[in-house]
């Protein structure tokens, strides 16, 4: 009579096993690469909109001058951190819990809306320094300041990348919380 081995799975499951873990892996790598490239895109934004100056007959202007401008910075440099953090968290293996998961959708969601609030909200003041606006007397500035407005929309285009990765990052987040959940029972 042959002795079975009870303590040592038979092969198929343990291909099962290696297969789960190199896809864990493999969505682990991608999630921290999703995470890494913001770092790059919002301190290019950060970096270009802080250089942002210009001085010319008629003054000078900097990106400080502008709340919009200020809060573009501000927002990129928010985000740049917690990307880079997130991104040191994720690529470690471990198991998630619950909390876990929550916490991370939750920031992802509020950093997605911050850093989209900022490109939007550089956007206007782009438009209207380019358009100006006739009915409160506000001439278009990027006649007399175009190299500023220039490093400007640069600044604001790399934003929006940064939002599409934030948006990016918010499914997964959201799809790693949610798919710890069983589906409602129809009674």
């Amino acid at each position: 009579m042959e002795k079975k081995d009870e303590g040592n799975p038979p092969m198929a499951v343990m291909a099962s096993r290696d297969e789960d873990e190199d896809a864990k892996s493999s969505m682990r790598t991608a999630e921290t690469m999703l995470r890494l490239v913001p770092v790059a895109l919002c301190v290019s934004a950060l970096v270009v909109m802080l250089k942002n100056t210009q001085t010319n007959d008629y003054g000078s202007l900097s990106y400080s001058d502008l709340g919009a401008f200020r809060y573009l910075v501000n927002a990129n440099g928010i985000c740049a951190g917690y990307s880079l953090l997130s991104a040191v968290i994720v690529a470690m293996p471990r198991a998630w819990t619950m909390p876990q998961a929550w916490t991370f959708f939750l920031l992802d969601q509020v950093l997605t809306y911050v850093i989209l609030a900022a490109g939007t909200v550089s956007t206007e003041v782009l438009y209207l320094a380019n358009k100006g606006d006739t009915s409160i007397a506000w001439s278009a500035a990027c006649v007399s300041f175009g190299g500023f407005c220039h490093k400007a929309l640069i600044s604001t285009v790399i934003t929006f990348a940064a939002v599409i990765f934030y948006a990016a990052l918010s499914l997964v987040s959201s799809y790693k919380l949610f798919s710890k959940y069983d589906a409602p029972v129809v009674t």
